[in-house]
């Protein structure tokens, strides 16, 4: 079975992400489309298994094998998990309503490793610009506050909200490069600080619900293998 036939055939959910989920979509913006998909359990009995995520088909589409998906979601993967939580769903069977429902499951306060440590790597990609070019690639700069807050306000609530509301046209202002670096540059030192003192208090258990991630798993790779599959 060829990759962008899993993709066509066995997709169980598929949402919109990138600046269209963040509710910062401009008529420039593209829209990125991010699935996962469940490979047929028989072909995981062959020496070749399934691919554990397909680029494509068509542009801006990337999606995951649901195993993969969930793995890194367990290790609360900053790109996963919002992933999990898009407002724009575009396409959802049994199986990935059951995903959805299992949203909570993956969150801990494992987040605040991730979602801190994926910052400071993008921070250090914004000063090695400003070192070679003189100033920051400013749409990195908007998504790295958008990030910073997005870790702060789940450690505080419990929840990841994608949508930034009343944050939209005060980050578009960074996009557009209105604001000055040392400004942004404050302002990404505030958010971090405020998720280091939220992570203190926060309603997030400290290790996601593993087993019933495997539960659902287990059921779902049983519910693939009874199917009366067509011989590759």
């Amino acid at each position: 079975m060829r990759p962008a036939d899993l993709v066509r055939d066995h997709t169980v959910y598929a949402c919109v992400m990138g600046s269209r989920a963040f509710g910062l979509a401009t008529d420039a913006s593209d829209t990125d489309r991010r699935g996962v998909f469940l490979a047929p359990t028989p072909l995981f009995w062959r020496f070749e298994k399934p691919p554990t995520h397909v680029e494509g088909p068509g542009e801006e589409r990337f999606s995951w094998e649901l195993e993969r998906f969930c793995e890194l979601a367990l290790r609360a993967n900053p790109n996963i998990l919002e992933c999990l939580h898009s407002p724009l769903v575009e396409h959802l069977d049994e199986t990935g309503r059951e995903l959805l429902s299992l949203r909570g499951a993956f969150l801990s306060r494992q987040a605040h490793a991730t979602f801190t440590g994926y910052a400071l790597g993008q921070r250090r990609r914004l000063d090695a610009d400003i070192r070679t070019t003189g100033a920051p690639r400013w749409k990195h700069a908007m998504h790295l506050l958008r990030l910073l807050s997005s870790a702060r306000d789940l450690l505080r609530t419990g929840e990841l909200r994608l949508d930034v509301g009343e944050e939209r046209e005060a980050l578009l202002a960074v996009k557009r490069g209105e604001v000055p670096w040392p400004e942004i540059e404050a302002r990404m030192a505030r958010l971090a600080e405020e998720a280091d003192a939220a992570l203190l208090r926060t309603p997030l258990p400290a290790e996601p619900d593993e087993a019933r991630v495997a539960d659902f798993l287990h059921r779902t790779r049983q519910a693939s293998a009874a199917r009366a599959w067509p011989t590759p």
